[in-house]
């Protein structure tokens, strides 16, 4: 295995992201329909957070009593993004390599890193499926 090949081999660049102050069910639209597990929060271009799928999920089995048209309305009214998403996540610079994924990602904390450049700008995201892919790859 390369363990020092660069991390830009493996992250995803194309992504999706959402401002701090979206309502939270514009975000399981954005995460439902690109088919994605989290996303980074931004304000403005500075990246404050991510979220994931198993966030939401949380908020919304706690909302009981409600049909399916109510659901997202009643959380948008009772939650708000920066509440529920991890704030000043761990990021991994863009110049890291291969193994800096898996040794932060290896901890359990998390299963997604966003990348970003010497300024602090979002510029990619490392999943846990991404560094599995990645060895499924080398061997």
């Amino acid at each position: 295995m390369r363990k020092n090949d660069p991390i830009k081999n493996l992250m995803s660049e194309d992504l999706q992201s959402v401002q701090k102050g979206q309502p939270l069910s514009e975000v399981f639209k954005i995460l439902q329909s690109n088919n994605i597990h989290h996303v980074a929060v931004l304000d403005g271009k500075k990246l404050v957070g991510v979220v994931s799928y198993t966030d939401l999920m949380q908020i919304s089995l706690g909302v009981q009593g409600y049909d399916s048209d109510q659901l997202w309305p009643t959380i948008d009214a009772q939650h708000e993004l920066i509440d529920v998403m991890t704030a000043s996540p761990t990021t991994l610079n863009h110049a890291g390599v291969v193994r800096d994924a898996a040794e932060a990602l290896s901890t359990g904390a998390y299963h997604s890193l966003p990348v970003t450049d010497d300024a602090g700008e979002l510029v990619g995201m490392i999943t846990s499926t991404d560094l599995i892919r990645y060895l499924i790859d080398q061997y």
